[in-house]
């Protein structure tokens, strides 16, 4: 998933990446690691299974904190370089490109091969520390993801893209990371941190799609059945907006039925930038460059609210004596 607000470091990687040598590896993993993905898709959610796990369970486990995060990190770059190079490979960035550019290098494959492959190791690691449900979050999370673009599956290519992101990133991340430290499936656990799985998960899955309004024509050339493609970019605005909206919703009602902490409320401070992004967007569909910001306003209200979300776990379980 690329937020297309790319910085000439990243544009200069890519171009290093399909000329192969050393400077493609250097760049590429440059190009990986951008903040952006990690944070959005990665860190906060798991950053708030832990959360749940520290402030309404009372367990927390340091050292599977640590060795979690770093799979964490693989499977990002794995995500990444997947996504880069099969990508590349289907001509999705250059549809509307004049330039001949030569194909990535299959250095990028064999770099998300071998993140992927380390992730396994973590998460075998995990599993034995922690049991087997660590195997069944990472196994649906590693298929999701590794398959998002690529080859036999192509997730975003059967109109799926967008529902795997959001269990990957929400349902799948968040009890993921609870069960390193808690390690039940006892449902009184698992449900209240399910619902707040929610919040990421949805929020993300609007991000996915408020980023494939832009590339509306290049993917349905190249035969992406997005829900974008499929609903056309008007209706595209209507969902990713119902689609945060419903997150911020399911704060509230998380609050009111004494599943969340109240401070957790603190989440609805996001709801002005889902506005703006709104307005924005309903004005600017039709044109990709002047839609950015439309984007921009999505990816602060899903920082907002996940983090807000989190610091109010955190709030009451100081507060509470």
């Amino acid at each position: 998933m690329d937020l297309r607000l790319n910085t000439a470091v990243e544009q200069g990687a890519r171009s290093a990446a399909r000329r192969g040598g050393p400077a493609a590896w250097l760049g590429n993993a440059v190009a990986m690691l951008r903040y952006r993905f990690f944070l959005h898709a990665g860190l906060l959610p798991y950053l708030l299974g832990a959360a749940w796990a520290h402030a309404v369970v009372d367990s927390f486990q340091p050292a599977l904190f640590w060795a979690g995060l770093a799979g964490i990190l693989l499977a990002v770059v794995g995500v990444e370089a997947f996504n880069e190079y099969f990508d590349d490979r289907m001509g999705t960035d250059r549809v509307f490109n004049p330039e001949d550019a030569p194909p990535m290098s299959s250095a990028v494959f064999w770099l998300g091969v071998a993140a992927f492959a380390a992730a396994l190791g973590v998460g075998l690691y995990l599993a034995f520390q922690g049991g087997w449900p660590i195997l069944l979050y990472a196994g649906l999370g590693g298929m999701a993801a590794a398959f998002y673009v690529a080859p036999p599956i192509r997730w975003a290519y059967l109109g799926l893209g967008e529902t795997v992101i959001a269990l990957s990133y929400g349902p799948l991340m968040v009890l993921g990371s609870l069960h390193l430290h808690a390690q039940t499936l006892a449902w009184p656990v698992v449900g209240p941190a399910l619902a707040a799985s929610l919040v990421p998960g949805l929020l993300i899955m609007a991000l996915a799609v408020v980023n494939n309004i832009p590339d509306f024509h290049q993917d349905r050339l190249v035969g992406k059945r997005n829900l974008v493609v499929r609903l056309g970019r008007e209706r595209a605005v209507w969902l990713y907006t119902v689609l945060a909206g419903a997150a911020l919703l399911v704060v509230a009602i998380g609050v009111a039925a004494g599943l969340f902490p109240w401070p957790c409320l603190a989440a609805l401070a996001a709801l002005p930038l889902l506005v703006a992004s709104h307005r924005k967007g309903r004005r600017t569909w039709q044109r990709p460059r002047d839609f950015v910001p439309a984007v921009r306003a999505i990816v602060r209200c899903y920082l907002l609210a996940v983090l807000l979300f989190t610091v109010g776990l955190f709030l009451q379980f100081w507060v509470t004596p």
